[in-house]
Formats: structure tokens, C-alpha cells, sequence
């Protein structure tokens, strides 16, 4: 007694809970997306592309500043000095005037506008400007490669959505079947059929349903909020998924398919880029023993002007311009060891370049298998549903003439849900398998 009592109690408890949580869902209207309308929600709100598109905007900013470096500069100064008094110098020319050469001046007021302009470098601008070029491509395929991989992780949470969906109305048909089974259970024991071990096994099974309906409905508000959170929507949004039928794709060649991935993978892309990065770096690196030559020049405007003599405490102007020219003699070894780093980071990068083109080619197998198997597993499953479902009938109207155990009608009660399970993670598996190929592909 007091065990019936104790799964009574249970039910109604459970039964409560799912109760609030569909009233609860009814308040809000959920938001019905299909997989297309996820993708173009999650790309255009995702902090992570911001931020590939912040770094590519830095890459691009660096081009422009090596750019800069090759062009003239101009600047202006101003100044002023306080110096101690001194001894004043002067001498009589043979007229009689007094001549003053150095006269005590202690505040000297200085301006210049200069300019520079490198005239030859001998390599090392235009290699600074090709390896920050190619370091901003590269900035521009690590976008590609962030939004490729938001891609497969909206696919992914969407399927997951997809499958807590579907899990959440298997288990509540079944607790809507295991409820009529319960009360053709007690109509068989009230006439006497049935042992009461039947009723209480069909009880305990209904209870073990209710269980799994708030196992669901936790599994779909975990799975809502993982999407909710790619794809830009407030905290606490009900989504539901619309899967769009879509037609078998991916028939091609695994050899062909994988030729396409290593041309169009943004990855693959951005490795090259940053190898030739690393090897226009390795030429500004060699040109450092190289002698380089500047335009300089400018014009002065100071009080006293040093350049003028004698001095004399007034304003006065003067202009300077030249060619210079400088030669490194010894750097300490600093230059052997820039083109030696360059020379590892490049080798570094094709042994990178290599490993993942190795990779991608076993991953594209590997998806290209788990699609077959998915299809396979979805159109085995319709045959599963089906003989399940019959089974089930079947054995139901035997149990009502009494010629079928509770035994029976439960472990075609609980087949039935498997097929149906089985079915739904098939298709949510082969969803997934495909994002993942068009991952690997580069899509």
C-alpha cells in the first residue's frame, strides 16, 4: 500500500511540473527558425567575427604604415634654451667699431621644418610591405575560417535542438500510451485477469515515462539556450526548429572533393599567405647588412641663429640639404639570426600546411562514411517504426482478450520508443554529418 501510495505521489508531482512547464511555454510565442535562418542570425551577431574583422582591420592598418614608411616625412620643432651667462667676446676692427663675435645671449629661441625621404633601401621596404600584405590576407582568411567554424557550430547546436525536440514528443506519446495502458491494466485486474505485481509494473513503467518527459524538457531548454547563444536571441527565448527537406548531396569522388577543400579551405589559404609572409620577411631580413640612402633637409628659424656669424640676438633664417648614406658593419650576429628564425618559421608553416592537408583528406572520408551511415540508419528506421508499431497493436488487442502478458505489451511499448528515438538521432546524425562535410570543404 504505502508503495502505491509513493508512486501516486509521484506521478502527480511529476504530472504538476510538466504541467507549469507547458503553461510557462504557452506565455511566450517561440521563435520558429530553420537552419538557413540560424546561420544568417548567428553570423550576423557573432562577438567572434567582430573580432577576426578587428584584427584583419589591424593587418590591413599595417600595410598601410609600411606603405607610409616609403614616402617622404616632414616635421616642425620649436624650442627654447636657457643657458648661463658668459664672458662676452669681441674685437675692434682697424675703422674703430667694436665688433661683438660672441656676444652673451642667454635665451635662445630655435624652429626647424624639416624633411626626409628614403631614397633607396635595397629591398627592405618593399619586402616589409609584401610580408604585411600577406599577413593581412591572412587576417582575411582567419575571417572566412571563423565564420566557417560558427557555421558547423550552429548546425550542430540546431540538430541537438532538432533531437530534444523530437525526443520530447516520443516520451510524451508514450506517457499518453502508457496512461491507456494503465487503465486497460486495472480494468483487466478489476475482472480479475491480472495479478496486482501487473498493475503496480505498468505503474512503475508510467512513472519511469513521466521521468523522462522532465529529462526532455530539461534536455530541450539546455539545447534552446545553447543555440539562443549562437544565434543572438534573448536568454529564455523558446525556439522550435523547421527542418526543410533537403535533397542527398555530396555524391562526388572522395579524391575530387578533397582537391576542392584544398583550394577552397580559408585555412589552407591562410597558411599559404603567412608562408609567404615568412618568406618576404626572410628577404627584409637579408637585406639588413645592405647599405641604405636618404634625402634629408630643412630650414631654420632661430634666435640667435648658430649658423649665422657673429652671433647677434635676433632672428635670423638658414636651410640645409643632403644625401646620406649608411652601411651596417657589425650587428653582433643580429641579422644571421632574423633570417635564420625566418628560414624556421617557413618550415615551420609548410610542415603545418602539409599536416593539415593530410587532415582534411581523413576527414572528408570520414564524413562521406558517417552520411552513408546516417542515410542508411534513417531509412532502416522507417522499417523499425513500422514492425514496432504493429507490434504493438498487435500485442494490444491480444492483452485485452487476455491471451498477452503485460510483459509483452510493455517490451512493445518500449521498442516502439527506441524505433522512434533511433529515428530521430538518425536524422539529427546525418544533419550533422553534413555541416561537418561542408566544413571540411571549406563552405
Amino acid at each position: 500500500m504505502k508503495n502505491v501510495l509513493m508512486l501516486t505521489l509521484v506521478v502527480n508531482v511529476v504530472m504538476a511540473g510538466a504541467l507549469a512547464g507547458t503553461s510557462d511555454a504557452q506565455t511566450a510565442a517561440p521563435l520558429r527558425v530553420t537552419l538557413d535562418d540560424a546561420m544568417t542570425r548567428g553570423l550576423a551577431s557573432s562577438a567572434r567575427i567582430d573580432e577576426a574583422r578587428a584584427r584583419q582591420d589591424a593587418a590591413e592598418a599595417v600595410v598601410d604604415e609600411r606603405i607610409a614608411a616609403t614616402r617622404p616625412t616632414a616635421m616642425a620643432s620649436a624650442g627654447y634654451t636657457r643657458t648661463n651667462h658668459v664672458q662676452p667676446f669681441g674685437i675692434t676692427l682697424p675703422n674703430g667699431p667694436f665688433l661683438d663675435v660672441y656676444p652673451d645671449i642667454p635665451n635662445n629661441f630655435s624652429s626647424r621644418i624639416g624633411a626626409s625621404w628614403p631614397l633607396f633601401t635595397f629591398g627592405r621596404s618593399e619586402a616589409a610591405v609584401a610580408a604585411a600584405r600577406s599577413e593581412a590576407a591572412a587576417s582575411g582568411s582567419d575571417v572566412d575560417v571563423v565564420r566557417t567554424a560558427l557555421r558547423t557550430e550552429i548546425s550542430q547546436a540546431f540538430w541537438q535542438l532538432y533531437l530534444a525536440h523530437a525526443s520530447a514528443v516520443v516520451v510524451n506519446e508514450s506517457v499518453a500510451r502508457m496512461t491507456n495502458q494503465l487503465d486497460v491494466t486495472r480494468e483487466q485486474f478489476a475482472n480479475g485477469l491480472l495479478v496486482p505485481s501487473d498493475v503496480e509494473r505498468v505503474r512503475a513503467e508510467l512513472v519511469h515515462q513521466q521521468m523522462l518527459v522532465t529529462q526532455s524538457a530539461a534536455n530541450v531548454e539546455i539545447a534552446e539556450a545553447v543555440l539562443g547563444r549562437l544565434i543572438g536571441v534573448a536568454p529564455g527565448t523558446h525556439i522550435e526548429t523547421n527542418v526543410e527537406p533537403s535533397s542527398p548531396t555530396h555524391d562526388s569522388e572522395p579524391d575530387a572533393l578533397i582537391q576542392q577543400a584544398l583550394d577552397a579551405r580559408s585555412d589552407v589559404q591562410a597558411l599559404r599567405s603567412r608562408m609567404d609572409a615568412a618568406a618576404e620577411r626572410r628577404r627584409l631580413a637579408e637585406a639588413g647588412n645592405k647599405p641604405s640612402v636618404a634625402l634629408a633637409g630643412g630650414v631654420d628659424y632661430a634666435k640667435p641663429n648658430p649658423r649665422n656669424f657673429p652671433r647677434q640676438d635676433v632672428w635670423g633664417s638658414s636651410w640645409d640639404v643632403g644625401v646620406n648614406a649608411s652601411v651596417p658593419l657589425f650587428d653582433g650576429g643580429r641579422r644571421n639570426a632574423d633570417v635564420a628564425e625566418s628560414i624556421a618559421t617557413e618550415r615551420a608553416l609548410k610542415a603545418r600546411a602539409d599536416e593539415l592537408a593530410s587532415t582534411i583528406g581523413l576527414e572528408i572520408r570520414q564524413r562521406l562514411a558517417e552520411i552513408r551511415a546516417a542515410r542508411a540508419a534513417l531509412e532502416a528506421s522507417a522499417a523499425g517504426i513500422a514492425a514496432a508499431t504493429e507490434a504493438e497493436r498487435v500485442l494490444g488487442d491480444r492483452f485485452r482478450v487476455g491471451v498477452a502478458t503485460v510483459s509483452d505489451t510493455l517490451d512493445a511499448r518500449l521498442a516502439v520508443v527506441r524505433a522512434q528515438l533511433e529515428r530521430d538521432q538518425a536524422a539529427a546524425a546525418l544533419g550533422l554529418a553534413e555541416a561537418r562535410l561542408e566544413r571540411a570543404l571549406g563552405r
